[in-house]
């Protein structure tokens, strides 16, 4: 049989994708998860409005969504006191990145972030055959000193950094974080990627201008407002860089069933904020969990909380398996000394309990395991 002629970059990659789905891990298991808590979805669901709109919106998916996402994209300028220019939709943070990379990697080009940040934006780097040049948390938090000095080092075409952070869940001060732009070395282009921003405390938001060439910051629709399905994502940033998405997006990429429900999501500021009580007080549900079995929680400015189990990664690894067992799914980071801690969602009540019911018997199984 022919072979397809793949590139040398595809053949040279490795058969890897950044995350397995809940999904997999149940056909595999022959049965569903309990609770699921390990894709920092937001298990409250949606604004009603939002529910609603997509409902509405269904009877016309035979029809294309608006390529040009026009009322989306003007309300979401309204709301960031920027113009439809500096506004780019994509299907999720995820696409954008993958865009943003085609956009501006060669093979060869260096790009730097933090070891154990956000993996699909390295899926993405080797899939351009851009190289990774990583700095080390500091304090299970990302270092901008250490990224900008890499930056100042390397002059790559990109430097990433998540505020707040996933896997952590650490946040900086939103000046900090607009601080770093000042230092941006001449081509190089400052990845913020601001999933969580919703969540976190006050003052987390960078105060950044949408026109500064120095920076593009990526948010979404996925966390804060229960979205993750209908892929929504969405970058602020200078209208040069910003059109350049439209020689390579996927104009249609962008469902009208998306495209209301995000839409009336954003005007539903009520219900914004009566999820962020709900995720404050999952997050101190979860932490109170981790506290009576012994763990340490630490502090989250996100949906989920990052638990220290309080030995090394292979001790944490088991005890994420061992909650897989008893049908809660969690996920971890994976480089050390983060890969310490397993990552918990936030979500209903049931699945808390779920949680908190299943931890004890999983703890005293890894403990059984890795001991000795």
């Amino acid at each position: 049989m022919t072979q397809p002629r793949y590139t040398p970059l595809v053949a040279a990659l490795p058969a890897t994708v950044p995350f397995v789905g809940p999904e997999a891990q149940e056909r595999a298991r022959g049965r569903p998860f309990a609770a699921r808590l390990g894709a920092n979805e937001n298990g409250f669901g949606p604004s009603p409005r939002a529910i609603a709109a997509m409902a509405a919106a269904a009877g016309d998916a035979w029809m294309y969504g608006d390529p040009e996402v026009h009322d989306l994209k003007a309300a979401l300028a309204a709301h960031h006191g920027c113009r439809p220019e500096n506004v780019v939709i994509g299907e999720g943070i995820d696409g954008l990145l993958g865009y943003l990379c085609r956009l501006l990697l060669e093979p060869g080009d260096p790009v730097v972030t933090s070891e154990g940040a956000y993996p699909t934006f390295n899926f993405h780097v080797a899939g351009f055959g851009g190289v990774l040049h990583t700095v080390p948390y500091t304090g299970d938090h990302e270092d901008p000193q250490a990224l900008l000095a890499k930056a100042i080092a390397l002059r790559p075409k990109l430097m990433y950094i998540a505020n707040p952070d996933n896997p952590m869940a650490s946040h900086h001060p939103g000046q900090t974080i607009a601080d770093m732009v000042a230092q941006v070395p001449e081509g190089t282009l400052m990845v913020l990627d601001e999933a969580y921003v919703e969540l976190a405390p006050e003052g987390t938001e960078a105060p950044i201008d949408a026109d500064d060439p120095r920076v593009i910051r990526m948010r979404t629709f996925s966390k804060a407002h229960g979205l993750a399905g209908a892929r929504v994502g969405y970058a602020l940033g200078h209208p040069d860089l910003i059109s350049a998405f439209d020689k390579i997006r996927n104009h249609f990429g962008m469902s009208r069933i998306s495209q209301a429900g995000a839409l009336a999501a954003l005007s539903d500021t009520t219900w914004l904020a009566y999820m962020r009580r709900l995720v404050d007080g999952a997050r101190e549900t979860i932490a109170q969990i981790a506290r009576d079995n012994g763990l340490t929680p630490l502090p989250s400015a996100t949906n989920f909380v990052a638990v220290d189990c309080g030995q090394d990664g292979a001790f944490a690894t088991a005890v994420l398996e061992e909650l897989a067992a008893a049908d809660v799914f969690v996920r971890k980071p994976a480089v050390a000394p983060q890969d310490r801690c397993i990552r918990i969602s936030c979500g209903p009540e049931a699945e808390m309990k779920a949680l908190a019911t299943a931890l004890p018997s999983a703890l005293k199984r890894a403990r059984d395991r890795t001991s000795g």
